[in-house]
């Protein structure tokens, strides 16, 4: 009877888990609602078919490993004092707001069952914990000229280049009010005269001395490379034989660092800034350009691998209850 009594008393002294919580991290929270906007967030973002049941659930716990994660790294952040402040979240959502009207930015929210503060909220946990790899891993990276010969060693071939490429950056203004334009002052013209008068000014700002990329990012009306402050990247010479003839000659003509003038295409009104020319045949490693972009690809490649290190080593210190997982464990056993 003694064994019945103990097994009875075990079971009742077993604690349910807390109410609308799907995990807890060092005691923090993460609720079921915190989990269902972030699922509907990642379905979203990948546009996939309808799941089943179970692959719903295998799917939400994905996701809640995820914001396990986050809440480690978070948590990490406010111990080393380097959580985003005010300032950061609002320039990120100033940054953020501004490829959208007031519309579309009310629709995008909606349908993510978000509220502005909800964002703002993700953008100060994104932000911090980005504070925080810069901290821990990124500042701490070195790459040596020995690392950066010895990749080139290897892969020359990278380097070689078939055909002349010259790298480009446009500032585009169209006659029509097109709602896909995005730049960070709203500008856009909405008829000929318009367009033409913007050009003008934009010509003469960066005649002035005015920053190309800066002015594209803050009125070029092309929604492809405006938040790129107008760089259309390297492009082959034999692609350009499909462009506009006028845009053609004026680059063949442009040397490296030089704004055209005005260009009326089909698209609009153009001003065009020849970034640089690479002719054909095998970059050199005492090329600063070659050494610079070897230097970037093997800091970057470090700092992935140095990041999933920092986590499985965080997840090893924190204290996770998956309550998901449990009632999930506990329902397959039944």
């Amino acid at each position: 009877m003694l064994p019945v009594l103990l097994m009875l008393s075990t079971a009742g002294c077993r604690k349910s888990p807390p109410a609308n919580v799907a995990a807890l991290v060092n005691d923090r929270a993460i609720t079921y609602d915190d989990l269902e906007k972030a699922y509907r967030r990642a379905q979203l973002a990948s546009a996939s078919e309808r799941a089943g049941d179970d692959e719903v659930i295998a799917q939400k716990l994905e996701v809640l490993r995820s914001l396990i994660d986050n809440e480690i790294m978070l948590q990490r952040a406010e111990q080393l004092g380097v959580m985003a402040v005010d300032s950061d979240v609002e320039a990120q959502f100033n940054k953020f707001k501004v490829t959208y009207t007031a519309d579309e930015l009310q629709k995008w929210l909606q349908a993510r069952h978000m509220k502005v503060e909800d964002l703002k909220a993700q953008f100060r946990r994104d932000l911090s914990v980005e504070k925080l790899f810069n901290k821990e891993i990124t500042s701490k990276i070195r790459v040596t000229d020995q690392d950066v010969a010895d990749y080139y060693s290897s892969n020359q071939a990278e380097y070689f280049r078939a055909e002349p490429q010259v790298h480009l950056a446009r500032i585009l203004v169209t006659p029509g009010p097109d709602p896909e334009v995005r730049n960070l002052k709203s500008d856009k013209a909405q008829n000929d005269r318009e367009a033409r008068r913007k050009i003008a000014l934009l010509e003469a700002r960066v005649k002035k001395g005015e920053d190309f990329a800066d002015l594209a990012l803050n009125y070029s009306e092309d929604p492809e490379s405006a938040q790129n402050g107008g760089d259309l990247g390297f492009l082959l010479e034999s692609s350009l034989e499909k462009t506009d003839i006028e845009i053609r000659r004026v680059v063949k003509s442009l040397r490296p660092g030089q704004v055209s003038p005005v260009i009326r295409t089909q698209e609009g009104y153009q001003l065009l800034r020849v970034i640089s020319k690479e002719a054909a045949g095998q970059r050199d490693l005492n090329d600063p350009r070659v050494r610079q972009t070897i230097r970037e690809n093997l800091l970057n490649r470090k700092d992935r691998l140095l990041r999933t290190a920092y986590y499985e080593l965080a997840r090893n210190t924190a204290k996770v209850v998956n309550y998901l997982a449990q009632s999930i464990r506990e329902r397959g056993s039944k």
